[in-house]
């Protein structure tokens, strides 16, 4: 008898452990594991991003594991983010690329190993994922080059402070700015060559440094209106203009919301924000991998919408949903 029981208890320990697998493999395969890696982490647009990702989790019952670089600018930690997500074999992973060249590699990666990847915000040479889901960037550059236009009454001299090399989102932005602006004849571009970079600290600077070379011997500017493709360069460049007296004396046109941007907006120191809707971007990049792999048919590119927002329409109920989304719900 005792043997018996022995034998018994033994069998059983080579039969539970298979069961523990086959039930991680179904939860595996009923909950799927969905890697979010966006281009930074601190900026207001990625948190939004963050909350439209939850959202999306939430209702699909599916598990997500949000990551990325804290700067906009390190490459090597999203690759580095990326590939430790292929090793780990998630389910599925939804990607900003911060690089529209060097990101290529690790995504063709993904796809040889059979996890599927929704591109967001900002595009990517390659073919090897599954959707992009994004803002049309040059629709949101033509807008923001339209309402400096009209802010200027088609005439003056304006300067565009790009973002960074590399990055296809801003520079589309940058491109249809400048396609808005060669439709005014008595606009000049006095400078476009110049990129504020990754961070608001480092694009301060360049702000700066770019505005001195316009300033005239009264202290006033010589310019009169200016263009920013994001959150951190329009962020800095506002800092700029209110720490010298120039808030305000100047047209001003920005890109994405924050709080300070918002309310520099209703103070009347920016003339125009384009703003996009990353909740909205969140929530789609989850649900279209999700319904890849779940073998539904998807988009191969899907628009997110882009809209420019005045001081006279920022109080409309669905402007000021996507100025000031609720990002705890």
């Amino acid at each position: 008898m005792r043997h018996r029981l022995l034998r018994m208890v033994a069998g059983l320990a080579l039969v539970i452990p298979t069961i523990a697998a086959a039930a991680c493999s179904r939860d595996s395969v009923d909950t799927p594991t969905i890697a979010v890696i966006p281009k930074g982490t601190s900026h207001v647009f990625w948190q939004s991003i963050h909350a439209g990702a939850r959202q999306a989790a939430r209702e699909l019952n599916v598990s997500i594991i949000w990551r990325g670089p804290a700067r906009e600018d390190d490459r090597d930690s999203q690759i580095s983010e990326l590939e430790g997500f292929v090793t780990r074999g998630v389910s599925g992973i939804v990607l900003a690329p911060l690089d529209e060249a060097a990101l290529v590699a690790p995504v063709t990666s993904a796809g040889r190993s059979r996890i599927p990847v929704v591109i967001i915000d900002s595009g990517l040479k390659g073919e090897d994922y599954v959707s992009f889901v994004a803002t049309d960037n040059i629709q949101g550059g033509r807008l923001g080059g339209e309402q400096l236009a009209r802010s200027l009454g088609g005439k003056g001299k304006v300067v565009l402070l790009r973002y960074a090399e590399g990055h296809d989102s801003t520079s589309k932005r940058e491109q249809g700015f400048l396609d808005a602006i060669k439709a005014h004849p008595g606009i000049e571009v006095v400078s476009s060559n110049q990129y504020g970079g990754a961070d608001v600290e480092g694009s301060y600077k360049k702000s700066e440094t770019l505005l001195s070379r316009f300033k005239a011997p009264d202290g006033r500017l010589s310019i009169d209106g200016i263009f920013c493709p994001n959150e951190s360069s329009t962020f800095a460049m506002l800092r700029v203009l209110q720490d010298n007296g120039w808030a305000g004396k100047v047209r001003f046109v920005g890109f994405d919301a924050s709080p300070n941007l918002v309310q520099a907006l209703r103070d009347g120191y920016i003339d125009g924000l384009v703003v996009q809707d990353p909740v909205r971007m969140g929530y789609l990049g989850v649900k279209t991998v999700v319904a890849h792999i779940r073998g539904e048919k998807v988009e191969r590119r899907i628009d997110t919408g882009v809209r420019v927002v005045t001081k006279d329409t920022m109080d409309q109920p669905d402007v000021k949903a996507v100025l000031e989304p609720d990002l705890s719900k």
